[in-house]
């Protein structure tokens, strides 16, 4: 039997709703570990369903480095203004930001497959994988760059 606790810690863990956290824990037979295995075969799923959907929202967010010698603008792709201007969503831009600063990805690929900077168990791809779940909508990285003016 599936407890409410065990649903809240799940959801707070991940930021997925009850329902979805609620199957997992069912599936994974209680097992905390193994629902969230189970939540992120789902996530990949529901990535793979919503590709085909066209990006016509999000938000620019920048992220300037402590004494401002080096900071990142990214530019975080979604299907509506609705999900762009969830607070969520604009800190999950604003974390890719600072890995963008923090790492100096070489490109698209090499960002969304690298271990997040904030959280290495996790990478790029698992967040926007996450968000595509918690939000129900594509959600993709789009242009970024990063500035350093000592060349690091």
């Amino acid at each position: 039997m599936i407890t409410t606790d065990q649903v809240k810690e799940l959801r707070e863990k991940t930021g997925i709703s009850v329902m979805q956290c609620k199957k997992a824990l069912e599936e994974a037979g209680g097992d905390m570990a193994k629902a969230m295995e189970v939540l992120k075969t789902t996530g990949t799923h529901v990535k793979e369903k919503k590709s085909g959907r066209d990006l016509n929202s999000g938000v620019v967010q920048a992220y300037i480095h402590g004494d401002g010698d080096i900071g990142a603008i990214v530019e975080l792709l979604c299907e509506t203004d609705f999900v762009a201007k969830n607070e969520e969503f604009k800190q999950l831009a604003y974390d890719i930001a600072m890995h963008v600063a923090a790492m100096n990805p070489a490109d698209k690929d090499t960002l969304v497959k690298s271990d997040f900077v904030k959280d290495p168990s996790h990478t790029i791809d698992d967040l926007i994988q996450t968000a595509t779940q918690k939000f129900g909508e594509r959600t993709e990285v789009g242009n970024f760059t990063r500035f350093s003016i000592t060349g690091r």
